[in-house]
């Protein structure tokens, strides 16, 4: 009953290994030009899947963008020359982090603008709240003895 036991566990980590979709024969010989292109794979997005990576995806838009990103490093670009690569045929979408430009300055804005304007909106309703406060006149404050007085 041991070794089945044994048996099975090695089964379940080894379905429990996280899956890439980057097929061996995409793969660079040089390691350290394969690390730079699954960081850079894991920074765009798959067009098709759109939540995933394309070095996470199956797709085959995203197996041809692997092949992209690869060929662009093993022709001896840097990273930042096949990001604007990439970026210039299929658009800032395909970022999984946009870049911060004036395109998109509204949206990383927008956040602190809504709450600065809430804030605002806030304090000028505080003041509008403020009431002053007048002395009773002394006929108020007989009245307001004699309704206390009722009330005990």
């Amino acid at each position: 009953m041991r070794p089945a036991a044994a048996i099975l566990l090695a089964v379940g980590l080894i379905a429990a290994t996280p899956a890439f979709a980057v097929l061996p024969d995409e793969r660079l010989a040089d390691p350290a030009l394969e690390a730079r292109a699954r960081a850079l794979s894991a920074e765009l997005r798959c067009m098709v899947c759109q939540n995933q990576s394309i070095d996470d995806s199956d797709a085959e838009l995203a197996h041809d963008l692997r092949v992209l990103v690869r060929s662009r490093i093993a022709a001896g670009d840097t990273d930042s020359e096949v990001i604007d690569y990439v970026v210039s045929r299929y658009g800032e979408f395909v970022l999984l982090k946009p870049r911060f430009s004036v395109r998109n300055a509204l949206l990383w804005c927008a956040p602190v603008l809504i709450l600065a304007a809430g804030a605002a909106g806030a304090l000028v309703a505080l003041r509008r709240r403020r009431i002053a406060t007048v002395p009773l006149s002394a006929d108020e404050e007989a009245k307001l003895a004699e309704l206390l007085k009722k009330r005990s």
